[in-house]
């Protein structure tokens, strides 16, 4: 069973502005998470516009496709994978020293069984895929915060 939130935060030392221009051009998200290899938005970055994905584990390679559901500019961006159901989000907050940057996961109402049933089947059960996932969360929020504060 998925869990419901999966969630990693950072405090960056820059400002909302700059963290929002990295987080929210979407065809950068290759450079950010270690499992994705292609983030292309089709019809600009605007709610409602959908997203071509791909991605990979290992020697696996996998296509999705999402739609942004929530953009509130330098404060929340989020998708819904059309595949598994999850929303992935990214919320900035001000901070006295720059930017709190949180990412989620959620899963609330669960994750498609298809998804489950692959995830089981090919990637090692779902505790073991999430925990890569909470891990690939923390390694593209450092790496977001490093381009920010460079």
């Amino acid at each position: 069973m998925s869990a419901p939130v999966l969630q990693s935060q950072i405090d960056i030392n820059a400002p909302v502005s700059k963290v929002w221009t990295l987080v929210s051009d979407l065809s950068l998200m290759p450079q950010w998470s270690p499992q994705c290899l292609l983030m292309k938005t089709i019809g600009g970055l605007r709610k409602g516009a959908r997203t071509v994905n791909f991605n990979r584990r290992g020697f696996l390679f996998w296509p999705t496709t999402s739609r942004i559901i929530e953009l509130i500019p330098e404060k929340k961006l989020a998708f819904r994978v059309n595949e598994n159901g999850t929303v992935w989000s990214y919320e900035l907050e001000p901070t006295e020293a720059g930017t709190r940057l949180l990412e989620t996961r959620h899963a609330e109402n669960g994750v498609k069984a298809v998804s489950n049933l692959l995830v089981n089947s090919l990637m090692g059960g779902v505790s073991n895929f999430e925990q890569e996932l909470i891990d690939g969360m923390n390694a593209s929020l450092i790496r977001i915060k490093e381009a920010a504060e460079r």
